[in-house]
């Protein structure tokens, strides 16, 4: 911890945050410490615009998991990072996560690198709406709809049945009547570059890489570790469980972040806020 606190207490600090961070808030991580993966395989973007009934299971199952994305709060690990960035120590924060809780525990700035699910967008014309609003919308062509929920998955939704699929009313886009879809990246898409290129814009910036709550097992995080290591610069990792660039790290924490975060602003000076 002490040495964690010397790394983050000198400033110019990129986080990248992924599920780890968001599971003390109830929202289920991709692997857990073990690093099994929980689930089976998730939707493509290619299942998702090819075939009709993968569309309608998509937005059963996210329908009713959404509820609990939406009545999410932050927890302290993310009240810590809003703290850092409030004391002027980061450069940014880039997260995997699709749940918005970077920001509602008062984080500004933050690079959403796979969307936000409170966020849809129609495929054919490019309008984007809110969650909220298709929420309501699909409330209103379900009325009453009710399923067995089996499993939470983290990516916001639920484990249901055919059966219970196959009585689900979608919507389509209220402008153009196209598909709509998530504002999120689907296995099967690729990040925008111009994001993914401000992402390694601000490693390149920074005098650490501090990774909490990500297995990295995935490139769409790990480039940024590999980024940081051939510009010469530390990377620090706090996860619960292995993560495939430990061997990277220059300090590695397994413990709960919840945790680990608030101690470590307890060991840091107070500073001025950044400059707007």
């Amino acid at each position: 911890m002490d040495q964690l606190a010397e790394l983050v207490g000198g400033g110019d600090v990129t986080v990248l945050s992924g599920a780890g961070l968001s599971t003390e808030s109830g929202i289920p991580d991709y692997r857990g410490p073990n690093g099994v993966q929980r689930r089976g395989a998730p939707m493509t973007y290619q299942t998702f615009t090819r075939e009709a009934f993968a569309r309608r299971r998509y937005w059963a199952r996210s329908h009713l998991g959404w509820r609990g994305i939406a009545r999410a709060s932050p927890n302290d690990g993310h009240r810590a990072v809003a703290a850092l960035q409030e004391r002027g120590l980061l450069t940014g924060i880039v997260t995997q996560n699709v749940d918005g809780l970077h920001q509602a525990a008062g984080a500004d700035a933050v690079v959403e690198l796979h969307g936000s699910l409170d966020r849809v967008i129609c495929l054919d014309c490019g309008d984007l709406s809110t969650r909220q609003r298709l929420h309501r919308r699909l409330e209103a062509a379900n009325p009453g709809y009710t399923a067995q929920i089996t499993a939470v998955h983290p990516d916001g939704d639920v484990e249901l049945t055919d059966d219970e699929v196959a009585g689900f009313a979608t919507a389509d886009c209220e402008a153009c009547g196209g598909m709509l879809k998530p504002d999120v990246v689907f296995f099967g898409e690729t990040v925008p570059a111009p994001r993914v290129q401000h992402c390694f814009d601000l490693v390149e910036r920074s005098r650490a890489l501090l990774v909490l709550g990500s297995s990295l097992t995935v490139m769409s995080g790990r480039r940024f570790v590999i980024r940081a290591v051939k510009h010469g610069i530390p990377v620090a990792i706090v996860n619960r469980g292995t993560t495939r660039s430990d061997a990277d790290a220059a300090l590695r924490l397994d413990a709960p972040l919840g945790t680990v975060l608030p101690a470590l602003l307890h060991r840091l000076p107070q500073r001025s806020t950044a400059p707007a």
